[in-house]
């Protein structure tokens, strides 16, 4: 098996051990004396013939590097040209950039490299693929239906951005045939998949530096839609304008779309109406019917906007064949994933939480779930942004949406794959949100948010770079703070 690699992720949520998995990686705890946790992966992986192993490190890999060294795995920390077998096939995603070494010695050498996209639609071929795709949404949408589908025993295989609790990991290779993946829009590399089903939660206008305006990113579903294979279908929100003129433009076309909504929310009438929606700190349940099927819907994560999401994933069970209220009973067993409103920790009565919101809609729709959950209790937000050009183009409206939290830090600009931008900095943000405070770096950021968290207060880790690693900071503030 030399030319098979395997993976193993480590960015796992070890929130259930926290204080043995605070300031190392689960898979680096020792066990019955020699071993670490790590160590049964690999033998299995040995045992099994495969000697090449990729590991995905946590933010704090240093205990795992180390133990790897002392039992004489051979580590490589950052790339290398040398790293590439000249035979093999390069896997990239957009995040990486030309330049990189890897990458460039794999197109000198004229070896043939693919996209992450097209990678997973080879993966899934043969299978009866759905994709979910929409500017916010995503994860949680695509990661409820991967449960609600192995509740109802169809084993499906899985590929999200975050890690689902009940499975330990954001990818999974089921023995049945649907494959449940979110489908990319932000480089229009979701137009290398063929789906079943598609999801689309929503098309509010998003990467704008790379679509330029409302009209090139709302075409780029169009065209997503026109890839489903034939007799697809295409389920959409009704409550989102965007998504509204997609359900219009993909039924032109002679294509099924099934669209769903909240009565007097919805801007037409949807073909599954949602109603009686109640949310709680705990929860949220509503009512779902769709012509004569119909389901009652009790969910484990609060939100109106996951009875929305769980709407459109409870219309894709139904059409890989499942019972309606066997798909609702599914949906009420998904926890939440990583980094969606994801609770942290708890010192005394102060309680954390970490959230990937990165875009306006996002960072309102989690203070409101913020809100629920402090329940009466004061809110406080440290935003990071994520993207220099995202920070410039929506500054107004992150402003307007981060001013619903009564406390707000923001740190520096998570740049990702940008360079920095004259003149644009977190200030863009902070200086129109009242009483707000600017630190630049994350941590001590992080740590002014906690001292700002009153008794019974929710404090909340927000954005889509490394603020999810300033958790401890918050705590070891609240423990500091409670001497």
């Amino acid at each position: 098996m030399n030319t098979i690699m395997g993976l193993i992720n480590l960015q796992e949520d070890g929130s259930l051990i926290r204080e043995l998995a605070d300031r190392r990686a689960v898979e680096s705890i020792p066990f019955a004396g020699r071993y670490r946790l790590i160590d049964f992966a690999l033998s299995s992986m040995v045992n099994s013939g495969i000697h090449k192993v990729g590991v995905m490190l946590p933010d704090e890999p240093r205990s795992v590097l180390d133990h790897l060294r002392s039992v004489g795995v051979r580590v490589y920390v950052g790339h290398d040209a040398s790293h590439v077998d000249p035979t093999a096939v390069v896997v990239v995603s957009t995040a990486i950039r030309e330049s990189n070494p890897e990458l460039a010695i794999a197109r000198e050498r004229g070896q043939r490299v693919i996209h992450r996209s097209q990678a997973l639609a080879l993966a899934a071929s043969g299978m009866r693929f759905v994709g979910v795709a929409g500017a916010h949404g995503k994860t949680s949408t695509s990661g409820m239906l991967a449960i609600a589908l192995a509740a109802c025993g169809l084993d499906p295989s899985v590929a999200v951005g975050g890690v689902l609790p009940q499975l330990g990991t954001g990818a999974h290779l089921g023995a049945g045939d649907v494959f449940v993946a979110e489908a990319d829009e932000s480089d229009g590399s979701f137009l290398n998949y063929s789906p079943s089903i598609e999801i689309v939660t929503n098309v509010e206008p998003d990467h704008l530096d790379r679509y330029h305006s409302r009209e090139e990113f709302e075409q780029i579903f169009v065209e997503f839609a026109r890839r489903m294979v034939p007799g697809g279908l295409l389920v959409t929100c009704a409550e989102d304008e965007g998504a509204v003129r997609l359900a219009s433009a993909a039924r032109a076309e002679g294509l099924r779309v099934v669209t769903y909504g909240r009565a007097g929310r919805a801007l037409h009438t949807p073909d599954v109406v949602i109603s009686d929606v109640r949310v709680e700190a705990r929860g949220a349940s509503a009512s779902l019917a769709w012509g004569d099927r119909s389901a009652e819907l009790v969910m484990g994560v609060p939100g109106e906007h996951n009875v929305l999401n769980a709407a459109g994933a409870w219309v894709a069970g139904i059409e890989c064949g499942l019972d309606p209220q066997a798909v609702a009973d599914g949906l009420g067993q998904f926890t939440g994933a990583a980094r969606r409103f994801e609770a942290r920790g708890q010192v005394g009565t102060r309680r954390l939480f970490d959230d990937y919101a990165h875009h306006p809609t996002e960072v309102e729709a989690a203070i409101r779930e913020a809100r629920v959950v402090a329940d009466g209790g004061a809110v406080t937000v440290v935003f990071q942004p994520h993207l220099y050009s995202r920070t410039r183009i929506f500054a107004e409206r992150f402003a307007a949406a981060l001013s619903g939290a009564d406390h707000v830090v923001l740190a520096g600009i998570y740049g990702a794959r940008e360079d920095p931008e004259p003149g644009v900095d977190s200030t863009l943000i902070s200086s129109r949100v009242p009483g707000a405070a600017y630190v630049e770096d994350m941590h001590e950021a992080a740590r002014l948010a906690a001292s700002l968290t009153p008794e019974g207060g929710v404090c909340v880790t927000m954005g889509a770079g490394s603020i999810t690693r300033c958790g401890t900071d918050v705590l070891d503030e609240w423990k500091r703070m409670e001497v």
